[in-house]
Parts: C-alpha cells; structure tokens; sequence
C-alpha cells in the first residue's frame, strides 16, 4: 500500500530543499521529488557559488529575510559537522557606488535599520584595501564584512542529505499529468519549470531567461584574487557581480542583466561570443590585471524572473491544498531558508501572508524592481 504524506514538495532546489527541511522539523510526514536530482547543472540552484548578502536598496524585506536565512545556513552547516568542506565562505560584501547614488544610499539605510554590520568607505579607502578593482566611476563604497558566498550545488545537496537524515523521503521522478503522489497536499518549488508545468496561470507571469557566468584564470602565486584580499562584490549601476577566485575555480564574473527566452530542458548551456566580449570589456575597465587572463569555466544557468521581482509564494486559486514557491528572479538562492520557514508556516497555518508574495501582484509586463 502506498505511503499518504502530508505534503509532496517537487523540486528539490534551494526553495524546494529547505521547505521540505523545515515542514519536517515541524512534524509532517514529506516527500521531496525532482526530475534531474538536488542542485543539478539545469536547475537554477545549480553551479558553484551564490554571494549572501544583506543590502537590498530600499527593500527591508528582504534585507531581513537574507539575516534570518544567513543564521539558518550556518546553523545548518554546523549540523552537517566540521569535516564537510566549507559550504559558506565568509568573504564579505563589497559594493560599488557612484556619487549620487539613490540605490546604495539606500542599501546603508535599510543596513542600519536592520542592525547589521556595515562599513563605509571613502574612493580613497577603497583604492587603499581593494587596488585590484579600478576606480572607473566609483565615489564609494559598502562593505558588508559578514556577508560571503554559498557553495550552491554542494549546499543544496547538504540541505536535501540533512533533511532525509530527519525522515523527510526523497524520489527522483518527472511529474507528468499521470504521475500519482498521495499527499494532501503539493508545494511546487520547480523554478524555470513553473511555467511548463502549469502553463495557463503561470505562462506569462514567470519569465525565464538565459544568464552567463565566466571564470577567469588568476596568475599563478598570486593570492589578490583570492577571499583573503577580495570580497565578493557588486557594481549594481552595471549590473555586475564578480565573486573571488574560490577552491581554485578562478575569479568569477557575470553581467545580471536579464537575458533572452531560455528552455531550461533543451537548451544549449554554451556561452555566447557576445557574452565574452562583454564580459570582457567590463573586466578590462573595472579589474585590469585579468584584462587578458583566460577563460577556465563558463556556465549558463537560467534566472525564473517576476514581473517586479518579487517571489511568488502563494495557494494555487483553483487548488486549496496546492502551494506554489517560486520566482527567484535570479536573487533567491540565499533567502532558501527563510522560504522554507515561511512555506512551512503557512502550510501549518500559523504564518501570516506576505502581501507583496501574493499572485494577485504578478503582472506580465516586466519591470524589475528587486536586485
């Protein structure tokens, strides 16, 4: 006879992994189903590295939800034990800001509100600590010192391990219209594949796009490149974002702005020319050593964007007990636990709804206003 859960969680990426975490520390009997396995190279929560950090421009929300979910991970990771390698690297945060800048201005309010740790720094302490990154446009910046980097496709098999290790039950398996799961009910937590699987609410409201990733070679013996003496940082007027030269992979570089239509099934995960010109080109003018380093690694990896880029967390409005967690817009790898806690408490009936996760604001227009 087959097994009646509580709740079937499909997807076991960050959203997916951490919900059925959490639904299980709460008592539930969990299923946790993916089509291609936890952190796989499809999946948005795929690839190597993900930067946590605590600024968001004016939006506290998730400001907060990033410390509540920063605490979690390392309580996590001190349940896995010592002997793992290091899933969170505590490079910092580095921000990036011209002189008039409205939306760094911003991330130091919202830091403050939230009592975090943050420093700011003049042009000239900036060129001080950090001579490896040129001054190009740069007034000043925000260094967030607790801020860092997940190891993304290790962290999230480490959550999905840990939950099974609890009793949440795992299954690899493709949902098709004829895939039986007894549950009462469904959190689907699918990411790109939100869209496929229910076309008619989701099919415009859900975006996916192609994003590519490069890694370029450091020079040998030279550690200015590496987590000691480089944080991770983001030069958000560029939309780029580079992370230090982490387990030798070398120094990672990705330009954020949303790019075409992508297929996270079928399509080709090969880097384009234009791509490395672009990348290119900013590395030559913001990081001038690398100017000509090589290229060690590429990725592509896709982004499941909100109109605003919000996250969609809400009940599915013909299904009571079917819940949808997604829209991570490219920014929601390091929130994974504070989903988690949120899905779980709704699911249980003891969380209140955030308003601004809700369906009802969803549009098809895109206009990004989370970063």
């Amino acid at each position: 006879m087959a097994k009646t859960y509580d709740v079937a969680v499909i997807g076991a990426g960050v959203f997916g992994a951490w919900t059925a975490y959490c639904l299980r520390r709460a008592g539930a009997e969990v299923l946790l189903v993916d089509a291609y396995g936890p952190g796989n190279s499809r999946s948005s929560s795929g690839g190597e590295s993900r930067i946590i950090r605590l600024g968001y421009g004016p939006d506290e929300i998730y400001t907060r939800s990033a410390q509540r979910s920063l605490k979690l991970w390392r309580q996590m990771f001190e349940e896995i034990g010592p002997h793992a390698a290091p899933l969170l690297q505590n490079t910092g945060v580095l921000w990036l800001a011209r002189g008039q800048d409205a939306y760094c201005e911003a991330v130091l309010s919202t830091l403050q509100n939230a009592g975090a740790t943050f420093e700011k720094l003049d042009g000239a302490e900036l060129l001080r600590r950090f001579p490896q990154i040129a001054p190009d446009q740069t007034a000043w910046g925000i260094l967030e010192p607790d801020a860092g980097v997940l190891m993304a496709r290790r962290a999230v098999q480490a959550v999905v391990m840990r939950a099974r290790e609890i009793g949440v039950d795992y299954r690899q398996a493709r949902i098709t219209a004829e895939t039986r799961i007894d549950a009462n009910r469904s959190v689907f937590a699918c990411g790109p594949w939100l869209p496929k699987l229910f076309p008619e609410l989701l099919g415009e409201l859900i975006h996916v796009t192609r994003q590519e990733v490069f890694f370029f070679g450091v020079p040998s013996g030279d550690e200015r490149f590496g987590p000691r003496a480089l944080p991770a940082w983001i030069d958000f007027n560029d939309l780029v974002y580079g992370i230090p030269n982490l387990e030798g992979r070398g120094f990672k570089m990705a330009i954020d702005a949303h790019g075409p239509q992508f297929d996270p099934d079928t399509g080709e995960r090969v880097v384009s020319p234009e791509g490395l010109n672009a990348a290119r080109s900013y590395l030559a003018r913001r990081i001038p050593l690398l100017a000509d380093a090589p290229v060690l690694e590429t990725r592509v990896c896709q982004y499941e964007n909100t109109s605003n880029g919000d996250f969609l967390i809400d009940r599915h409005p013909e299904f009571e007990n079917v819940w949808i967690a997604g829209g991570g817009s490219g920014h929601g790898f390091k929130h994974g636990p504070a989903v988690g806690e949120y899905v779980a408490a709704m699911i249980g009936g003891t969380g209140t709804a955030e308003p601004r996760f809700s369906l009802a604001t969803k549009q098809k227009v895109q206009l990004r206003q989370v970063f």
